[in-house]
Order: C-alpha cells, then structure tokens, then sequence
C-alpha cells in the first residue's frame, strides 16, 4: 500500500489504522479503532507506553501467552495470530475487556505482519538515503565505519547492535525518524530467503557485501547457496540502485551479474584515490583518501577491507576525501569486535562472532603482528556449521598449530576437533582443551593462562557469542 509521508509529530502515530490493517492485510477484532503506537516491540519485558506489540510463534513457545504482560507495561495495540484468536477468542475478549482502549488486529502470520508494517512505515520516508550491509562476516563493522563517515555530512541512523535479522531488521526501521537523513542497516541471515524477506522491507538503494563464506553453511549447504542469497538485498534496485562488491572475492562476478544498477568494485588498488599507507599493528591500520591521512583503530588487514567498502560508500554518496578520513579516524572500537584492551596481558577481544572466515583472518593477523613477547590463542566454539562444524574446527585447529603463537586453549565442545588435528600434527606448542563453557571452564582457562603465560604477552580472545569468552576477558584483565 502507499503510505502517507510522514512529519512525525511527537504525538503522532507511526502509523494510522488504516496503515496497520491495510499494510498487514490483518482485521481489527477488538478495540475501537483508533489506533495510536509509538515503539513497536516483540519482546514483552521492553515493552513501554503506547507500543504496539508483536507476538511471535517460535519453535518452542507462542509469544501470544506473554499478552497481558505487554498490556501491563502499556501496550496500546497488538497484532495477534488469526488463528490464536479463533481457538480461543474468550482469552483476548477477556483481555479487552480489562483494556478496552488497547485495539487487538487478527493475522494471518505476526511475523509476516510485523515486516509488512514496516515497510509500509519505511515508505513514509521517501527521501531517505537507505543503505544495506551484508556478507558472510564484518557487516557490524563495516556498517559502523560507514556510519562513522557518513555521519560528517548526514543524520544517521542504524540498527542497534546486530539488531539484523527477520524482527531485528523490522523493528530497527521502526526507529527512523523524519530528521535522518540516511539509514545504514545490517542484514543478516539463520535461513533461506531471510535476506530476500527483509531487503524487501527496506527496498536499499545502496547495497554493500562484504564476503562471501562459510557463515550459516551448516544451514545452507554451499557457498553457492549463500552468495544466491545475498544477492538478494540487491532485488529492489529496478535499475537505480548501486551494489558495492568486494573485488577480491570468489563471488564478486556472480553478485556483479545480480545488480540492476550500478556495480562499485572495492578493494585494495581497486581506487588510485585510496592508499594503504602502513600497518599499525595493535593500533590498526594508515591510510589516506584523495590525499588526506586517516587512521582506522581496528587491527587487521581484513578490517582495512571492510573500511575500503565503507569508503567507496562514502565516496558515491558525494563525501570529501577530508569528510571520509575524519569518520575513518573518529570510530571507536565495538564491543567484542577486533577490540584491544590491555593490562597485565594485551588482549584481542573478538568475541562477538567467530566463523571459519573470521576465524581465519583473526589467527592470520595475530601471527602477523610483531611482539617481544609470547602470543597466545583462545579459541572457543564457532555455532550453527551443521554438518560441516567437525571438519570447520579441524582445519582451525591445524591453523592454529601453525600459527606464529605459543600456546594455544581449545573451548567448547566442538573445539575438542580442533585440539585434536592441532595435537596430531605433531605441533610443539602447548596446546591446551578446556570442555564446555560453563564459569568452571571460564576460570581453568585464566589458571592455564596464568600458569603459562607471561606479562604482555598478547591472548587473542575469538569464539561465537553463545560461548561468553568475554567473562574469561574480564577476569584475567582483573587478575
């Protein structure tokens, strides 16, 4: 549907009833419908005033059950499954009746529902510059370079976090407001279609990818599959979009072939007006655009690559070379991603995500960095490789035990494949197992650093999210 552009008043809408109802082909039940919301929440426990709340089905529990908790917090409408509704229609009749001012919207699917509302709110911000950022790994930090650069010119928004996937995405553009001028928002994916779904939320007029890998090849099956499905952020360009590729990249012909519009291909001597000046090391990487020096504080080459995306970005978006190198030089380090703390030990703390990519180019760049003193990794579980995780964590474990570090602790459970291949290659390193990632296992890997490494030494610290290493992090700083 067309959606009126919106001024957005402080005490207005997001959207109107006629909106909602006709945007989520849903059917007010209960209510009188005049509905008024001003956040949009799945999740009961963040619900506040005049929200409209979205309850999701999952797996293993129905967000329905959670509705009066969301009436408690304030909710003033909620969409709700038409189904839900006809088993048991006394439930939300009953809830009405105590919240006769809360508007009940039937459904066919609250997911469904919730992407469409938010994209038909999307639309009432026709002038807004939308951006999409996706890849197999560094779309965060390539999507917070890019917001760091385009903020020296424009109002930015972007997704809090990784707030990137099927809700995450939907309720991330519920948050534009008339004063932005440019949405950078991050897609990610956990299945099929999922990018092609949300893309079509935000219909990007600049798309970039980052890489094309293994992430989510367990779900997958190929890394054909995976660029197939990448590709798709590019689908609502009609022929004015612009995609951003890696030139590097194995896939960069096949997303090429994928973009109705213009191609950027970036990557190292992919623009004579972007030059690698030195490696930094721990303090990141040298570089100037159109003459003007930068420095980006993030550590690694594969970091410089994702800045180079972020620059083309800036570069197409009519930024000067003195605007890009002072949001290159201004970005502050992100929680868990490629962040380096220091104390008795230097840390790396990249612990935010971790896939066989990532995994890769993290052991490669601390084997790379100059140190007078010993280097060391800990490596926890990398999540959701399927059927592929025995032979993903085998490879690491043969990396690691090449790598230019002396002592290296497996975690986790899918780890212990690693610390095998590592221990039949008959490496000389001391390489250490720690099973699972309970607070016992946390506390045994800070004695094994403890009783094997040395003042300074510098620990890389990569793992998935799920396994919590920043506990081990906090711990052995404080010790």
């Amino acid at each position: 549907m067309n959606c009126k552009k919106c001024d957005n008043g402080e005490n207005k809408s997001l959207l109107s009833t006629q909106e909602l109802v006709s945007s989520t082909q849903g059917m007010l039940v209960l209510g009188n419908g005049e509905v008024f919301f001003t956040s949009v929440q799945t999740d009961s426990r963040n619900v506040e005033k005049n929200a409209l709340f979205v309850p999701l089905i999952g797996e293993n529990q129905n967000g329905h059950k959670y509705i009066p908790q969301a009436l408690e917090k304030g909710a003033s409408a909620v969409l709700i499954g038409k189904s839900d509704f006809e088993k048991d229609p006394d439930f939300f009749v009953e809830l009405w009746q105590k919240n006769q001012n809360v508007n009940f919207i039937a459904v066919e699917n609250t997911l469904t529902a919730l992407q469409k509302a938010a994209g038909c709110y999307v639309e009432k911000f026709p002038d807004l510059i939308k951006i999409a950022v996706t890849g197999s790994s560094g779309k965060t930090t390539t999507k917070e370079i890019a917001a760091s650069i385009l903020r020296q010119k424009f109002n930015v928004i972007t997704n809090k976090g990784n707030l990137n996937s099927e809700t995450g995405l939907p309720l991330s553009v519920f948050e534009i407001r008339s004063e932005h001028k440019a949405g950078i928002f991050e897609m990610g994916m956990n299945r099929e279609n999922e990018i092609g779904e949300i893309a079509a939320v935000l219909k990007p007029r600049f798309a970039l990818v980052t890489n094309i890998g293994t992430a989510h090849i367990g779900i997958l099956g190929s890394r054909e599959n995976i660029a197939r499905e990448k590709a798709k952020v590019f689908n609502h360009f009609f022929g004015i979009g612009t995609g951003f590729i890696p030139k590097s990249d194995d896939f960069a012909d096949f997303l090429a072939d994928s973009v109705d519009g213009k191609v950027v291909f970036y990557g190292e001597n992919c623009d004579p007006d972007v030059k690698f000046v030195r490696d930094l090391g721990l303090e990141g990487t040298e570089l100037s655009v159109c003459g003007e020096k930068a420095v980006l504080g993030l550590p690694g080459k594969y970091n410089y690559i994702n800045a180079l995306g972020a620059v083309a970005l800036g570069k197409a978006l009519g930024l000067t070379g003195k605007e890009i190198a002072a949001g290159i030089s201004s970005l502050k380090p992100m929680f868990g991603r490629s962040e380096v703390l220091k104390g008795k030990f230097t840390v790396i703390q990249d612990c935010y995500n971790a896939n066989p990519d990532s995994m890769e180019k993290a052991i490669d760049f601390v084997s790379s960095v100059s140190c007078e003193n010993g280097k060391i990794l800990v490596l926890a579980d990398m999540l959701e490789l399927g059927k592929e995780s025995k032979a993903e964590h085998e490879k690491t474990g043969l990396q690691a035990a090449s790598s230019g570090c002396n002592i290296i602790i497996f975690v986790g459970n899918e780890m212990k494949y690693a610390y095998e291949s590592a221990v039949k290659s008959g490496c000389k390193k001391k390489i250490f197992y720690v099973e699972g990632n309970s607070s016992s296992s946390i506390e045994k890997i800070v004695s094994l650093v403890k009783e094997n490494g040395c003042e300074n030494d510098i620990i890389l610290v990569k793992g998935s999210r799920g396994m919590g290493l920043e506990r081990f992090v906090k711990s052995v700083l404080e010790k």
